[in-house]
């Protein structure tokens, strides 16, 4: 097989068979659709040469070489394509993000050449309906007719669903025999892989069950958002899931190691959730069903990416002790139960000087609005420092702040189960005080 150009190995990916004996299904023949060996690694390879492919050459040959950049909103494998593609026609490219929480991803964007601006922001997806957040108005500003970039806009550019809905969904029927799957499992990020192959495998067959899975809230599974993150993409439309199931990080790596060690398939967490998810939806339909039917999850991408972020959750597979005090230990009564602060009752509390108020969003956000006199320690540093016990004083008590005051509820539910005497969050974190005219300072 001889390609004149790298671009031309992206899709055609293989459909795998998932053996009966690792999974355990009687009924269902489960499938992995392996994106993971697209040639940069990832799903994201489609959608990036599809929405960038077209005018690559001819911003090129318009600017010169090595003039031009293109701008992505992105901290993973979208910016990972998108930096090799440009940097093959002569242009940079510039990631734009809240916060690059896999270190991997971002050393090998440095290393392709990338410029990576980490603005801050409210939230750790773009929310265009934070008119006043600098990811918002950045991407505003990209959006603009004239604008002097290649914004490819992977939220809201329908180019990104198409890359699915004309490659990766009709690689599935043809693979299958010229026959859609019974149940179609994928894990939800921008939604234009799941939304595209959906639409695809429905023209084939309206009976297609589709499986969106996102994030388990405040926490944090790479490539996949959490619901509220989900509503906020332009291209995510609930109508296209008969089941939205939520996955957690551990249930993802649990996932990742049964794909990475009984299957060979070096998946990431993505994959891992996807694998996870599916087997969850189909394991009680299969008890009930007397013929066979047929399932597809998306295998993303590879999890040499994820190391650090696998060893920081499950140091135990790196032969190092397992971890102590986290949140994702949790039941969901204490985090329902965990003591919290409305506003104008957290405003007059602070204003008595007692507790210490702790913003654990990222830095940058951090810089651009925060409670005046809180100290920033970002959730994953707060995480850390749970593990080798209490952090303060049990005669200080400490009120706990994140964007909408989801991660502070189960940090307060766990620090009050570690024994703090006084700890609350506050009910609707920083969103909330700022909607509620609070004052914030800025550094």
């Amino acid at each position: 097989m001889r390609y004149d150009s790298i671009t031309e190995a992206i899709g055609n990916t293989p459909l795998v068979r998932i053996d009966p004996s690792v999974h355990g299904l009687r009924h269902i023949d489960l499938y992995a659709k392996l994106e993971l060996l697209n040639p940069f690694g990832s799903v994201k390879d489609r959608a990036a040469w599809n929405m960038a492919g077209p005018y690559l050459e001819a911003a090129a040959s318009a600017s010169g070489e090595g003039a031009g950049q293109v701008v992505e909103l992105s901290s993973g494998n979208t910016a990972k394509a998108l930096a090799v593609l440009a940097g093959m026609h002569g242009l940079t490219f510039k990631s734009v993000t809240n916060r690059m929480r896999i270190p991997e991803i971002k050393d090998l964007l440095l290393l392709l050449g990338a410029e990576i601006e980490e603005l801050p922001g409210q939230s750790e997806c773009l929310d265009p309906s934070a008119t006043d957040d600098p990811l918002t108005l950045f991407h505003r500003t990209l959006s603009e007719p004239g604008s002097a970039f290649l914004h490819t806009d992977q939220y809201f550019n329908p180019r990104n669903t198409e890359a699915h809905f004309t490659g990766t969904g009709p690689e599935i029927v043809k693979d299958l025999d010229g026959r859609a799957p019974d149940w179609f499992i994928a894990c939800v990020g921008t939604a234009g892989s799941s939304t595209g192959v959906a639409r695809a495998l429905r023209e084939h067959d309206p009976a297609v069950r589709v499986v969106g899975l996102v994030a388990a809230k405040s926490d944090f599974v790479p490539g996949i958002r959490t619901i509220d993150e989900a509503h906020e993409v332009g291209l995510f439309d609930p109508g296209t899931y008969d089941v939205i199931d939520s996955v957690s990080a551990d249930q993802a790596i649990e996932g990742m190691l049964t794909l990475n060690r009984r299957c060979g398939i070096l998946a990431g967490p993505t994959g891992g959730a996807a694998y996870f998810g599916a087997l969850r939806q189909l394991r009680s339909r299969d008890e009930e069903l007397t013929e066979r039917q047929s399932a597809v999850f998306i295998v993303c991408d590879r999890v040499e990416s994820y190391l650090g972020y696998v060893r920081q959750r499950r140091p135990d597979l790196f032969g190092r002790p397992p971890r102590g005090n986290s949140p994702a230990d949790l039941t969901d009564v204490e985090i329902r139960t965990a003591p919290a602060v409305g506003v104008s009752e957290a405003q007059a509390w602070i204003a008595t000087g007692q507790p210490l108020v702790v913003d654990l969003r990222g830095p940058h956000a951090y810089a651009a609005l925060h409670i005046d006199g809180s100290v920033n320690i970002v959730d994953e540093l707060f995480e850390e420092l749970l593990r080798d016990g209490l952090p303060f004083s049990h005669s200080r008590p400490v009120l706990l702040a994140c964007p909408v005051g989801e991660k502070s509820a189960r940090y307060a539910a766990l620090l009050t189960r570690m024994g703090h005497p006084d700890v609350r969050s506050l009910t609707g974190g920083i969103i909330a005080w700022r909607d509620a005219g609070a004052p914030l300072v800025r550094d």
